[in-house]
């Protein structure tokens, strides 16, 4: 029961990471919850610079393989502005990341029983249906855990966390986690039977008291969200809520939004907060986290999926350096995810502003910052920060200055 490698969480970042650890030539030990992958409003979009962190990994093949579906160009729909010529000036997607056509969508359970199940062909010992029980870090660091009813201790040099932002080992390892406030509430849902909506278009607008955007899965499928005020808690509750929330996407500046509209739901209608959370440094003794273990983005941004396969690249990378007799050296990712994280949280926060607030003065901010933002595509960066990763922008897109340009001009 003694592993080089254990990783708590087998998720997309815990699966992707014991997969490309197995196949380094080291004795993981993948410990999941479940026993079966469920819809639960997960991500299922993959940005540009993320696709690029699958490549960097060599899962990039087993993805499309598994139905990845790209999605090429990028429609902003807005009450103040005619919905024809928003289409016309649709954006390209390509132009992010070399080499890749767009964003990657792929369906939440799929993508995790496709990398678990690399993960077991890389030669993981890969474990179902586990309870943890008990994580002792420090420098003789372990995992006591049930499954089928026996308890079992595990030990490695090092336990990764990875199992989502409730992280019983960031807990046992202390690590404090930042969070900011909300902005407003979240819901999503995916659809089936939309018929009409062209499915390498992604879409996001605002009209109303209801911001939404749309992400199409391939197929009849489309992965939809809505943003709405805080104060609207139950907007969308009771047994009707997805219908409720449906009927929501029909709007005068989006007339394709009829199809979603028409649509069914495919699985659950969830509502969460829109804010970001994010930890000092991501490792302790014996320890270290990845995706939401270590803090998440805003929502609004769609980055969890990117994030974690950053994350993954990035500690792989550090493990495979370090020598065995070595203890692996993590500053250098604390401090490149911090500010990752720093730079994202701005984007989202600019975001939001302009995306998911209502009434007259949003309304006429949206105006004036699109209208500027034709004559000076620089007011847009951090849009582009988000498609082609928080690092291919300058840094003063990230201050308070660009901020106050943005919103008030």
């Amino acid at each position: 029961m003694q592993y080089d490698l254990i990783i708590v969480g087998g998720g997309i970042g815990g699966s992707a990471l014991a997969a490309t650890m197995a196949k380094a030539g080291k004795s993981v030990l993948l410990l999941e919850k479940s026993t079966e992958y469920e819809d639960r409003v997960r991500g299922e979009w993959i940005a540009p610079w993320g696709v690029a962190e699958t490549k960097r990994l060599g899962l990039y093949d087993l993805l499309m393989a598994a139905g990845g579906h790209h999605i090429t160009s990028h429609v902003t729909y807005d009450e103040s502005y005619d919905p024809h010529a928003a289409e016309q000036t649709a954006m390209p997607l390509d132009i992010f990341a070399e080499g890749v056509p767009g964003p990657l969508a792929i369906g939440h359970p799929r993508h995790c029983q496709t990398l678990f199940d690399e993960a077991v062909r890389a030669g993981a010992a890969a474990l179902r249906g586990v309870t943890v029980t008990d994580v002792t870090l420090g420098s003789t660091p372990s995992v006591t855990y049930e499954v089928d009813g026996d308890s079992h201790t595990a030990t490695a040099p090092l336990i990764v966390g990875a199992e989502g932002r409730q992280s019983l080992v960031r807990k046992e390892a202390g690590i404090t986690l930042h969070q900011d406030r909300p902005h407003h509430w979240f819901a999503g849902l995916l659809v089936e039977g939309v018929q009409g909506w062209e499915d390498t278009r992604q879409a996001i607008g605002t009209e109303g008291n209801f911001g939404f955007l749309a992400f199409p899965q391939g197929g009849d499928k489309v992965r939809v969200y809505g943003g709405y005020a805080l104060d609207e808690k139950g907007r969308f509750a009771g047994e009707d809520g997805a219908q409720k929330f449906l009927e929501s996407f029909r709007m005068t500046c989006a007339p394709g939004n009829e199809a979603i509209s028409a649509g069914k739901p495919a699985g659950p209608l969830f509502s969460y907060f829109n804010n970001d959370s994010w930890t000092d440094e991501p490792f302790s003794e014996g320890c270290v986290l990845i995706g939401d273990a270590a803090g998440w983005n805003d929502p609004i941004n769609g980055l969890g999926l990117s994030i974690t396969y950053r994350d993954v690249r990035v500690v792989s990378d550090i493990l495979k350096a370090t020598p065995e007799t070595d203890t692996p050296d993590f500053l250098a990712y604390a401090m490149e995810r911090s500010e990752r994280m720093r730079r994202l949280r701005f984007a989202g926060q600019l975001q939001a502003a302009l995306d998911m607030e209502f009434g007259e003065e949003a309304r006429a901010r949206r105006r004036s910052y699109h209208e500027r933002r034709a004559a000076d595509p620089a007011l847009g960066l951090h849009g582009f920060a988000i498609m082609g990763g928080p690092d291919s922008v300058p840094a003063e897109i990230f201050t308070e200055a660009h901020r106050e340009k943005v919103l008030n001009g």
